[in-house]
């Protein structure tokens, strides 16, 4: 337990950004399973779905919630499984 008030606060601080950051982390995943289903099942209709993912990375990363070099490979797969499927057919 913080002994001083200065670091009850920064706990207190420090719990809110975790609930906010794993909410955060949780739609991300969300929206990149979205777009990677999105992409093996129907790649014509996937683009909005791989456009939305590839914003939320940028803002993640912009935020902090991911390192910006992950968030660049991310977007880099999800463009190439997607310029894969729609290559095929």
């Amino acid at each position: 337990m913080p002994n001083s008030p200065s670091a009850k606060k920064a706990l207190r601080k420090s719990q809110k950004r975790r609930l906010v950051n794993r909410s955060n982390r949780s739609a991300l995943r969300t929206d990149l399973k979205k777009a990677r289903v999105a992409v093996e099942e129907q790649p014509a209709e996937a683009a909005d779905d791989v456009k939305k993912a590839m914003r939320h990375l940028d803002i993640s990363a912009g935020r902090g919630l991911i390192h910006k070099n992950k968030a660049a490979r991310l977007k880099s797969r999800l463009a190439k499984k997607l310029n894969a499927a729609l290559a095929e057919g």
